[in-house]
């Protein structure tokens, strides 16, 4: 008869041991880290947009601001392409992450903040160089804070207003008025208040749609094409008035959906916590009460 003491209780046996759940959990850390390689196709795409933004500084320089404010698009469609390719291909690296990040920078920080600042805001003195840097430390900090968060932020919003939405505003205000053919210096009033309000609202904490819940994959209606059609001919018509009143509205919304949470009683920000942060958040709420 076996002891008592060598009997295994009922219920003991466990299809995963707690060593075994613990070296899976680790495994899977280790397979989602992101390679350290240095991968061609996605580093290709980023250095074209990197490109873009040198290339809209030098024509800024040379007067040229037609052509600034386009490269600033085209580094747009290639920045939403890099991580894309990225992801299909299978070749996400830290390195990738970490350059798409100093591209931006150029493309959507610094290269704005001069446009402007050769286009309008060259003649007001001090308060023309103090609101273009305002737009570039506002895209810096902004790509910093995106980079510290990135594992803490709910993925369908963004934390301020996202630096390539925020070049477009500023190079969409530019050839809006290049199209009418008014001069920078007619309208430094409205460009340093558009540079100001771009610089500023990257580093707010109001929430912007990212639209990356969207599922490209899923089936669609048939409607869906013919109103990607009429969006496509919507901006051929016109590009420059219905590029910037895109990205106005775009910019305007964040404030609309800030204002919705807030009425609704939803939290403001968006950045997710623990279970025990929240709970330790709930027994400080019922303390104050």
């Amino acid at each position: 008869m076996t002891p008592v003491k060598d009997r295994k209780p009922k219920g003991s046996f466990k299809l995963f041991p707690r060593g075994a759940r613990k070296a899976n959990a680790e495994t899977a850390a280790v397979k989602r880290t992101p390679s350290r390689g240095i991968y061609l196709l996605p580093n290709a795409f980023t250095t074209a947009a990197l490109f873009c933004g040198f290339y809209a500084i030098v024509m800024a320089m040379n007067q040229k601001f037609e052509q600034s404010g386009l490269a600033i698009f085209v580094a747009m469609v290639l920045d939403s392409l890099d991580g894309r390719v990225a992801r299909m291909t299978n070749t996400q690296s830290e390195f990738g992450a970490q350059y798409d990040s100093l591209s931006d920078m150029v493309s959507f920080g610094v290269a704005p903040a001069l446009i402007a600042y050769e286009w309008a805001l060259k003649g007001m003195g001090k308060l023309g160089w103090l609101a273009a840097f305002v737009y570039c430390a506002g895209a810096a900090l902004r790509l910093a804070r995106f980079n510290a968060n990135i594992t803490v932020v709910d993925k369908r919003y963004f934390q301020g207003l996202p630096s390539p939405a925020a070049a477009a505003l500023v190079a969409g205000f530019i050839l809006l008025m290049d199209d009418l053919g008014i001069a920078g210096i007619d309208v430094r009033w409205y460009a340093w208040s558009v540079a100001l309000f771009a610089g500023l609202t990257m580093v707010t904490n109001v929430p912007f749609y990212s639209f990356k819940d969207v599922n490209l994959k899923r089936s669609v209606p048939f409607v869906a094409p013919f109103l990607i059609v009429l969006g496509y001919v919507a901006v051929v018509s016109d590009p420059p008035k219905v590029l910037f009143s895109l990205f106005v509205i775009y910019a305007l919304s964040g404030y609309v959906l800030l204002l919705w949470r807030w009425r609704n009683g939803r939290p403001v920000s968006i950045v997710q916590i623990s279970a025990e942060e929240e709970a330790y958040e709930g027994d400080r709420g019922d303390l104050k009460k």
